[in-house]
C-alpha cells in the first residue's frame, strides 16, 4: 500500500515541478541552438505547397510533432491527458502517455490514461519503465496496451533519474534481453527512449541488434529528472548527489546525430524542444519528428486545451515556414536541407568506420 500511495504523491509532485521553472539543465544545452540552416532566398514554391506530413510508427502525421510522454495516475493527470490527447488529434499530431506503471500497480487509476474515445485517430505511445517491463509478462504489457489503444509502446531508460529517486531502482540487469522478449512477443511496435540523459551510439547499436526499430533519444537540455529528484529527496546524500547529477546526459542534438545510419525507421528528438524552430533543426539533423513536453503542459496551465491548441498551431507553422526558407517542400528535403554545425555539436558526429 505504501508503494501505491509514493506512486501517486510522486506523480503530484513531477506535474508540479515540471510546470515550474527550477527543473531544467543548469549548464548544458540541448545544442539544437548550434544547428544553423542555411537560407534559401529563391525557394521557388507556394507556402500552400508545403507538405510537412510524415510517416510514423505505422500513422500519418499532418506535422513532424509528438506531444511527448508527461503524466498520467492522478485525477488532474487524466484532465491533462484528455485535453493534450485532443489537441493532437485535431491537429494531427502525435501524443504519448506517462509512464504506465501507476496503471499497473493501481489499476483504478487506468482511467487516467484512457483517452482514445476523445482521441479516436491519434498517433498514441505507450509507457513503461524497462525495470517494470522486466518483471512483467509479455501478457501483462499487453493488456496495458490494449486497454489504452496504444500504437507503440515506449520503453523508457532512465538509470540517472532512479538511482537519485528516495526508492528508486537499483538494479538494471537484463535490459537488453527483455527488449528483445518485447520485440518478439509484443504486437505493437516498441520505441526504446530515455528519459532526458539521451542515447549514444554504442546504446543505439545494442538495441538495433534486437530488433528495435524506433527510438526517441530523449537528450539533455530541458528538463533534468534529475532535478526533478533532487527537489524531492529528503536525505542528504541523496541530495548531494542529485545535485552533483543535475546535469548529467547526451545532449538532444547529439544524441540524434549519434543515432544516424543505425537503420531505425523513426527518430524522435524530445528534451528541450521548445519552438517550431527546434523542431525544425531536429529534423534538419535526421530526426523524424520532434517532441515537446514541458512548454506544452504551461501552455495547458496557462489556457487550458484551447492554450494547447494555439501553441501547437504557431509550432506548426513555423516549422512549414522554415520549410519554405530552406526550399523543403517535403520532410523529406528539411532532412537533406544544408546546414552548418557549431564546434561543439559537431563533435557529436559519429567517426566513420572501416
Amino acid at each position: 500500500m505504501a508503494d501505491r500511495l509514493d506512486i501517486s504523491q510522486r506523480k503530484k509532485d513531477h506535474l508540479a515541478l515540471c510546470a515550474g521553472d527550477n527543473v531544467g539543465f543548469r549548464e548544458k544545452t540541448s545544442l539544437l541552438e548550434q544547428v544553423e540552416l542555411v537560407h534559401d532566398a529563391l525557394p521557388e514554391m507556394h507556402l500552400d505547397e508545403i507538405d510537412a506530413g510524415v510517416e510514423l510508427l505505422g500513422k500519418r502525421l499532418a506535422a513532424p510533432v509528438v506531444i511527448a510522454a508527461m503524466t498520467g495516475g492522478t485525477d488532474e493527470a487524466a484532465a491533462i491527458n484528455r485535453d493534450l490527447a485532443r489537441a493532437a488529434d485535431q491537429l494531427g499530431l502525435g501524443f504519448g502517455l506517462g509512464s504506465q506503471r501507476a496503471m499497473f500497480v493501481r489499476p483504478h487509476t487506468a482511467y487516467t490514461f484512457k483517452v482514445r474515445e476523445h482521441a479516436p485517430n491519434v498517433l498514441l505511445l505507450g509507457n513503461l519503465g524497462i525495470v517494470q517491463a522486466r518483471g512483467m509478462s509479455t501478457d501483462e504489457i499487453a493488456a496495458l496496451c490494449r486497454d489504452t489503444g496504444a500504437d507503440a509502446l515506449c520503453i523508457h531508460l532512465n538509470p540517472a533519474m532512479e538511482i537519485v529517486q528516495p526508492g528508486g531502482d537499483r538494479d538494471f540487469s537484463r535490459g537488453l534481453d527483455t527488449l528483445r522478449r518485447l520485440v518478439e512477443e509484443l504486437h505493437i511496435p516498441v520505441v526504446v527512449k530515455e528519459t532526458g540523459c539521451g542515447l549514444s551510439r554504442g546504446v543505439a547499436e545494442r538495441v538495433r541488434s534486437v530488433g528495435v526499430e524506433h527510438l526517441d533519444v530523449s537528450g539533455s537540455g530541458g528538463t533534468s529528472w534529475v532535478a526533478v529528484e533532487a527537489h524531492r529527496a529528503v536525505d542528504p546524500d541523496e541530495r548531494a548527489l542529485a545535485d552533483e547529477l543535475w546535469d548529467w546526459g547526451i545532449p538532444t542534438a547529439a544524441s540524434v546525430l549519434q543515432v544516424q545510419g543505425l537503420g531505425f525507421r523513426g527518430i524522435v528528438a524530445t528534451g528541450g524542444l521548445r519552438t517550431g524552430s527546434d523542431v525544425a533543426r531536429a529534423v534538419a539533423l535526421g530526426a523524424t519528428a520532434g517532441g515537446l513536453a514541458a512548454p506544452v503542459l504551461k501552455a495547458h496551465r496557462a489556457g487550458g486545451y484551447d492554450g494547447v491548441v494555439a501553441f501547437l498551431r504557431r509550432v506548426v507553422l513555423t516549422v512549414r515556414s522554415i520549410m519554405l526558407l530552406t526550399g523543403s517542400r517535403t520532410i523529406a528535403d528539411l532532412q537533406r536541407a544544408p546546414r552548418v554545425l557549431g564546434p561543439t555539436l559537431a563533435r557529436w558526429i559519429p567517426e566513420r568506420r572501416g
